[in-house]
């Protein structure tokens, strides 16, 4: 997992410099204030109370972005957190629910689910110790050790407070968010043997996972624009689209203002319909038993089709308990400072052809199988 190594600015070598030192001399948890004890339970006692699901999640990135915009991870978040929960509510809509059993679609939303929920519950911290920063005046991330968040965060907020510079924020809470979930999630032997392991998970990366979706309105139409994941197993990979996603969202000042629109404008439910209620209905039309037809053209339905179902979060899952995030710090080498230099790669954003050949190649599974079941019965 090593970026190109290519020279790096006078800003980012105070930060390669500030890493070496943290390698030598890892953080001493300090003792605590009253004030410092109590500040924590109250920020630990936000993180759980809007950590309960996806939809609780997703629009805590939002508000807490409208408070403090200079933070644009919280934005990217935000969006990557609708994509994840248009995910979990994929697995009980018209195509998956045919193509796996009950229990490999509860093992895939457990893993989806699982990385969600670790994600907020070390990024939101962060927010919350910066909000108070702002509030007292004064610099509060060395508290940053008391929430198990890395060493790495902790020279770049402090980095931050100094540069005021939003991108070296965001691709650093990439790196972070990414290195911890491998751990806790990529490399899981649960999730290695119920998850990626099975025909099922191949199928999902090939024909819906892996597309990222940014909808916004253009002359009074939904058009999106996103990326796509082709290994999702790979942590450089993920990293990598990290940056992409940042620049499809943020290098266009228009596109971003439409995105931010289209977010503010409708709230996260989990159901596609949120974007495309021409194409998804959260209600499902269908009637049980009957034999599947393709639907779908150019992500237009045909004459006489039902909408795809494509259920609310609230209606498909109910809210898991989790167990405690694994304790342990993934930095060990000061060299992922070359993934926060930036590039001028140019990522136009394009993903619309890709994801309606992905629907129609889903219903076509979905299809056939259910023909095939039905022969069979």
């Amino acid at each position: 997992m090593q970026q190109k190594k290519t020279p790096l600015p006078d800003s980012l070598l105070k930060i390669k410099k500030e890493l070496k030192k943290k390698m030598k001399s890892p953080n001493v948890i300090s003792d605590l204030t009253a004030e410092e004890q109590a500040l924590i339970e109250k920020i630990k006692g936000i993180t759980s109370f809007l950590n309960k699901n996806n939809v609780t999640r997703t629009k805590a990135y939002l508000d807490f972005y409208h408070r403090f915009p200079e933070i644009h991870w919280a934005f990217l978040g935000h969006m990557v957190s609708r994509n994840g929960g248009w995910n979990m509510t994929d697995l009980k809509g018209s195509f998956l629910s045919r193509l796996m059993t009950k229990r490999e679609a509860s093992a895939f939303f457990t893993f989806l689910e699982r990385g969600n929920w670790l994600i907020f519950q070390d990024a939101f911290p962060q927010f919350l110790l910066y909000e108070e920063s702002q509030k007292c005046g004064k610099n509060l991330f060395h508290l940053l050790p008391h929430f198990h968040i890395s060493t790495f965060m902790e020279v770049i907020w402090n980095h931050f407070l100094q540069e005021k510079d939003p991108y070296t924020l965001m691709m650093a809470l990439v790196i972070n968010e990414q290195n911890y979930l491998e751990e806790r999630v990529l490399k899981n032997p649960a999730f290695i043997k119920n998850v990626f392991n099975t025909f099922e998970f191949v199928l999902q990366e090939f024909l819906s996972m892996n597309h990222i979706l940014f909808p916004f309105t253009e002359k009074g139409k939904i058009k999106l624009v996103g990326q796509t994941l082709d290994h999702f197993q790979s942590l450089h990979e993920r990293i990598l689209l990290g940056k992409r996603l940042y620049a499809v969202l943020c290098r266009d000042q228009e596109r971003f203002i439409a995105v931010k629109k289209w977010a503010d404008e409708n709230p996260h439910t989990g159901s596609r319909k949120d974007y495309w209620p021409h194409l998804f209905n959260d209600v499902n039309e269908g009637v049980p038993g009957t034999l599947l037809k393709p639907s779908i053209r150019s992500c237009q339905l045909t004459k006489g089709s039902s909408k795809i179902y494509s259920p609310m979060l609230a209606f498909a899952w109910k809210n898991r308990i989790h167990e405690p995030a694994e304790i342990g710090d993934w930095f060990n080498d000061w060299k992922v400072v070359y993934y926060l230099a930036e590039d001028n790669e140019n990522v136009d954003g394009e993903i619309k052809n890709d994801y309606c050949k992905t629907l129609e190649r889903l219903e076509l599974a979905a299809t056939t199988k259910k023909t095939i079941s039905l022969r069979d019965a």
